[in-house]
């Protein structure tokens, strides 16, 4: 016999994402079992064998199903250089662009320590053995520009900044096709600083 539960269970299910409170995981959840039961069976299966192959590439901690992922197993890929990125969005966001060539070291997350995440909980050792292997020159802190993005990139510098490698950081500034009166004074402040 089936949960009688089994609605409520997937509602609360879907509160799990993002972003997604009570209503907007009601409207998922009754638009796949009234619209799209094929759907709903796919995404299950798929959820399901992610969940169960998808793991961290050994090398730069992305997702990948193999032990190393596929960027890292490119050779065309540019070995000297390392971005450092937050998570697996952000190395996505930094490869559509097609500006890079590199290699990545992905933290999944950054220091916060009001949450109790430090150094530890980010990786920051396996991601300064990584640096430090011979083959990496120099080493792009791409971490957001939170304060706690800001954080990790100051202690990954301090980290790193002894040891030989060229340190660079993302630039910021205004973006293309916004107009000044309407970007913040923050942005516009860092624009004037990183000038070029």
């Amino acid at each position: 016999m089936p949960d009688s539960n089994a609605l409520e269970t997937l509602i609360q299910s879907l509160r799990c994402l993002p972003g997604v409170g009570v209503k907007s995981a009601q409207r998922m959840a009754f638009h796949l079992l009234q619209h799209n039961r094929t759907g709903a069976q796919t995404l299950a299966q798929a959820l399901s064998r992610a969940a169960e192959y998808v793991r961290h590439c050994e090398r730069c901690h992305t997702f990948a199903e193999h032990a190393l992922c596929a960027t890292c197993l490119d050779v065309r890929r540019d070995t000297s250089k390392l971005c450092v990125v937050e998570t697996p969005a952000d190395q996505s966001a930094v490869e559509r662009t097609g500006a890079y060539k590199g290699l990545y070291f992905v933290l999944m997350g950054k220091l916060s320590p009001l949450d109790g995440i430090g150094p530890k909980d980010i990786g920051l050792k396996k991601l300064f053995d990584r640096a430090l292997d011979g083959t990496v020159q120099e080493v792009i802190l791409a971490t957001n520009f939170t304060a706690e993005g800001e954080a990790t990139a100051h202690v990954i510098g301090e980290g790193l900044k002894s040891r030989g490698l060229q340190l660079t950081r993302l630039a910021r500034g205004v973006p293309v096709g916004s107009e000044l009166e309407y970007v913040d004074l923050g942005t516009i402040a860092h624009a004037l600083v990183d000038r070029r």
